[in-house]
């Protein structure tokens, strides 16, 4: 059955983290990408709340995911932490690499805004700092180009650390297994009722 297939693959150990996004098209195209990787989470750091989910975008993905919002950087790398997670902050000059980051343990990756990118304040309370490497002129990736990148390498080389497609519990997996069959049974029963007038 496909959701069984999906929730054996997904990881809850590997997370993104997007801080205050302008665009409401790049932080949607976040939430698919995250989804379409098998990432279970992702973080929205959103002081302005201007975070929404563009349902065009996201094509559905948004329900297939967990969104954690947080008003401020701090407090989503002290919730982070306190899971266990390390946190890393993407900056276009760090001297570490994607490849460098160790995948031994759970991580997450925050990637700052389209406009003045990670805060100053998240850049603080990360363990570390990290780029998505680049060989051409232009400045920057898109957004959801750049957590497309860093969290699909991430996520790779986790599943082969794990020799596994995913790392959630068993009791996790059958929390989502029940949440997303009633998704898909409201969803039948939405279509019934428009067919039948």
């Amino acid at each position: 059955m496909r959701i069984d297939q999906v929730i054996a693959a997904r990881l809850g150990s590997i997370v993104a983290a997007v801080e205050d996004t302008y665009d409401p098209h790049n932080a949607a195209a976040t939430i698919r990408t995250s989804e379409a990787l098998g990432l279970q989470e992702l973080h929205v750091i959103e002081p302005g709340e201007r975070f929404s989910a563009v349902k065009g975008v996201t094509r559905g993905s948004h329900r297939w995911i967990d969104l954690h919002r947080w008003p401020s950087a701090v407090s989503a790398v002290d919730a982070l932490h306190a899971r266990g997670f390390r946190v890393y902050a993407t900056l276009p000059d760090a001297t570490f690499s994607i490849e460098d980051v160790a995948v031994d343990s759970p991580l997450a990756v925050i990637f700052g805004n389209e406009h003045d990118g990670v805060s100053p304040a998240a850049i603080a309370a990360c363990d570390a700092s990290i780029t998505v490497p680049m060989f051409g002129f232009t400045e920057s990736y898109n957004l959801s180009v750049t957590v497309g990148l860093a969290m699909s390498r991430l996520a790779q080389r986790r599943r082969a650390y794990l020799n596994a497609p995913g790392d959630l519990s068993d009791e996790r997996r059958a929390r989502l297994r029940a949440r997303w069959f009633a998704l898909r049974i409201r969803a039948a029963v939405n279509i019934v009722e428009r067919k039948l007038g």
